[in-house]
Parts: C-alpha cells; structure tokens; sequence
C-alpha cells in the first residue's frame, strides 16, 4: 500500500479530527495492532470483546504511524500528539468497513496477477506451497500465517505494491456467500479450490453445498482471462465445475491430482472438458521420516498438435520437505500454478522441496527428553486428522507411537459421526496409545475401541495438565507423540510442556 491521507479519507469516505502536516506524505502499511506498527503506517483502531484499539492511538502514533483511523475521537491526549507530529485522524463510520474499502480502491492500482485460493483442507499448506513456487518467478505476496478471513483477506492486497509479480491470497470461510464477498474486492484473476471435505459442514449441511460454496471462487473469475485450477481427484469436480460456470464461460482450465490415474487421460477433466495443461505426480514414496519423494509431471496440451493422441510428458525427481502424502497433492496444486506461468519443471520442484511447514502444522519438534513430537495443533478436521495420523503411521519410530488427539469444531449435528470416524481410522493403524482430550473426543476413543482397539491403549484426559501427567510417565527415549485439535483446544500447550 501506498496512499496519502487524501486517498485514504475519500476512499473510506472518512473526514479528517486531525489534519496532516503534509497530505501527500504516503503510508506504506497498515496494523490495527499498536505493537505491529512501524514507521509511515497506517493504524486503523477497531473495537473488540476485550480491549479497544481506540486506546492505542496515541501508542500507535508514538511508534510512528503517519495517521489512524478512527470511529470516534480518541481523546485530547491522542489529538494534540497528532497536530505535534503532523499525523492525520480520519473519522470513519466503521473502521472494519474501512479496512475492506481500502483494499477494494487499492486493487486498482496492482498489476500483478491475483491468485484467491481456497479449500476444505490444506489451504494454507498449498498457499504457501503456491507462495513459493511463484517467488521463482518474480515478487510475490500471500496471506500471511492463515489470515484468511475478512480483516486478513484485505490486508493481503494491501500489501502488496502496484509492481508485485503475484498475490496468493488465501481465503476461509464458514457459510455461503463469504467467498463472493471476498471476491468482489479482492478480484482473483487465477483461482484454485484444494478440495471439498466435511470442514463447516455446522452450518452448510453437507459437501454439496459446500462444493457450491468453494465454487463461489470460481464464479468471480473473468471471463476470457481468468484461469480455474482443479483437483481432478476430488469427488466434488463436476459440482465445482458446475456451480463454478466453468463449462460454458472462455476460461483456461488446469487440472492437477496427486494420483496418476486421473490425470493421464488426454488431458481431459470429466465430462470431456479440456484442461489446457495438467500436472500430476508418480511413482510416490515416503522416506523415513514421512516425507514424500515422486516424479512430477506435466503435459501442456495448449500448444500441441491436435491431430496427436498424446502431447509430450515432462517429468522431473521432487522431494518434499513437508511430511504426509496427502502434502503430494497440495504440491501438485502448487506445481501447477507456476506451470501455468511457464515455469519449468525442475525450477518448480526446488522450489517445492525448499518450502517448510509452519509452526503447529506437522512441525516435527526433537525434545530433550528423547523424544519426539508432531506438532499440529493448528487445527483440524475430519480429513486433516485422518491425514495426520496416517502420516505419523507411516514415519519410522524407534520406540512407540502416541496420538494425543482433541476435539474437532463446526461439525454440528455431524460431530459425533466424524469423531467415531477418526477413532475407527486411528484404530487400523500401529498406534501404541491413544489419549483423547475434550468431550468430543470421547467419541473418538469410543470410535477407536468399537473398532478394536484395545481398551488398555486408549485413555481419555479432561486437560491439558491431564495429559502431562500422563505424558510424564509413559513417554521414554525413541517415542512419537502426534498432538492434532482444532485450535480452540489451546492443545499447542501440549507440545509447550513437553518441549519445556
């Protein structure tokens, strides 16, 4: 972002408390977290549950904000601070509103491509997975951490200056309509659906509906330049495709699957749609430590000969820093979009191959007792927790495996179901101990037990200090300890007591 005040008040419709010293001095940021701010931002004060941002003006402008925006006065103190240091206070109906109409009037001035990328699971795996393939072909910003929500979403784009080669940005949501909100200013010119599984199924009932909400994505692509990218191994394609209007609308398709058998076929999606290129991945292994090595291919069928049966295949060795094979997938989404910007195929496996997970996603942690611990605490549903534990199966362990698992939210009248669903999954795999945290997570023990899991390998905790406990007692050198809840189970002081 780069605006002067004047922008900034016209933008928002705001009026100025305070007049800047210099109204054509530009802000090259924005926080609405006084401790975020640097020097020339913009700080914007929101109200919430528990502290308001109005109270940090004057912080905010002492650590050098060059304006804040407001919904009232922040008071005397703030305003003469503001006249001392020629820092502007605009007035705005609603400073949240504000955020979303700055990024709307900012998305005009980048010329980049705009990627919306979103997904039941592994969205902010493939963002940055796509991230970092797109910084081999020139600047590139993304959705920081997993903000991907309506104040995250918009702070992408501002982030971004008018010469960015590439904004990923990644975008959540709960109900129907909340991606076509994103979209309307935000305005992605290529965008990428992950997959459809059961995450918000609370509130939209059943994966058809939240295949028309992830589509929603796909609906707002401009017709004629616009680049659908679709996981030609989801159930939910058609649906997608449909709900997406990507038969009939001049849009480039590219399909991508972490498994061979639906990406080989002439290039074509189902139905006999045509994918412009597609990328896939063979001959798939994991390695020791659970990470996946393959041949990544791709055909590129927009150049060739018609009259051929096949174009030419590429194919290139990759190797995944990230564990899992369900990470292949995700790196074949990502393959396919610097595919699509005519990146070659070993640029883009380096790249991939140098992407790390962040923090509380299948972060693998050596403690010092000897141990180790799969960190993924982040969050979870019902195809991420299948996906984790079978990925903690599949990694050699010189002693035993233990499975901390938590509740799972926003599954409503499905939560039961989907939690005796990963305990029956976890009970087929070489887990040494089970330990259920959470009255949910009663269900999964139940899950795991009707499905023959011995009853003395599974506990159940009330607490995180209940799992310590027993953590303390049972874990030795060369053990495994996997911890996965959705984020509300506050489950990462887990891996924090464990470490310290």
């Amino acid at each position: 972002m780069r605006l002067n005040a004047k922008q900034i008040a016209a933008y928002t419709g705001g009026q100025f408390l305070i007049d800047p010293i210099d109204p054509s001095a530009l802000m090259g940021g924005i926080t609405w977290d006084s401790r975020e701010v640097r020097p020339g931002w913009l700080y914007v004060a929101l109200p919430g549950e528990r502290v308001d941002g109005h109270d940090f003006v004057e912080a905010a402008l002492r650590a050098g904000a060059l304006g804040a925006l407001v919904m009232q006065s922040p008071g005397q103190a703030a305003c003469l601070l503001a006249r001392e240091m020629g820092a502007a206070i605009i007035e705005v109906a609603n400073t949240a509103s504000a955020i979303t109409d700055l990024a709307r009037a900012w998305r005009g001035h980048l010329r980049g491509r705009i990627i919306g990328l979103t997904g039941s699971v592994g969205k902010t795996t493939t963002k940055n997975l796509v991230r970092d393939v797109c910084a081999a072909y020139g600047s590139v910003v993304a959705t920081r951490a997993n903000q991907n929500n309506e104040l995250g979403v918009p702070r992408t784009l501002l982030a971004a200056d008018p010469e960015t080669a590439v904004v990923v940005v990644e975008m959540g949501m709960r109900g129907a309509g909340q991606i076509a909100e994103l979209c309307d200013f935000v305005r992605p010119d290529w965008g990428l659906v992950t997959n459809v599984g059961e995450s918000h199924i609370e509130l939209l009932g059943s994966r058809e509906n939240i295949a028309r909400a992830k589509a929603e994505l796909f609906a707002a692509l401009p017709a004629g330049t616009g680049r659908a990218f679709l996981n030609l191994d989801d159930a939910f394609v058609d649906l997608l495709m449909d709900a997406g209007d990507l038969r009939e609308r001049p849009l480039a398709l590219t399909g991508f699957a972490g498994h061979p058998d639906e990406a080989t076929c002439e290039l074509l999606g189902r139905d006999g749609t045509v994918c412009e290129e597609v990328v896939w991945a063979e001959d798939v292994t994991l390695d020791a430590e659970g990470r996946p090595r393959f041949t990544l291919c791709a055909r590129d069928h927009a150049d060739h000969d018609e009259l051929a049966l096949f174009a030419p295949v590429e194919r290139c060795a990759c190797t995944l820093a990230l564990t899992g094979r369900h990470n292949v997938d995700n790196a074949c989404a990502a393959a396919a979009v610097g595919f699509a910007l005519g990146l070659d195929l070993e640029t883009i496996a380096a790249a991939l191959g140098a992407s790390v997970p962040e923090p509380g996603r299948q972060e693998v942690i050596a403690a010092r007792g000897g141990f180790t611990i799969v960190n993924d605490a982040y969050n979870a549903s019902p195809d991420s927790m299948r996906a984790s534990l079978s990925t903690f199966a599949a990694t050699e362990v010189a002693g035993r495996r233990i499975a901390v698992l938590g509740d799972m939210g926003e599954l409503g009248n499905f939560a039961e179901p989907c939690h005796r669903g990963v305990g029956a999954h976890a009970a087929r795999l070489p887990l040494d101990r089970l330990i259920c945290v959470g009255a949910l997570a009663e269900f999964i023990a139940q899950g795991a037990a009707e499905a023959g899991m011995p009853a003395q390998r599974i506990s159940r905790a009330a607490t995180v200090a209940d799992v310590l406990e027993e953590l303390d007692t049972l874990l030795e050198p060369g053990d495994a300890v996997l911890v996965k809840a959705s984020h509300f189970m506050g489950l990462t002081r887990v891996v924090e007591g464990l470490v310290h």
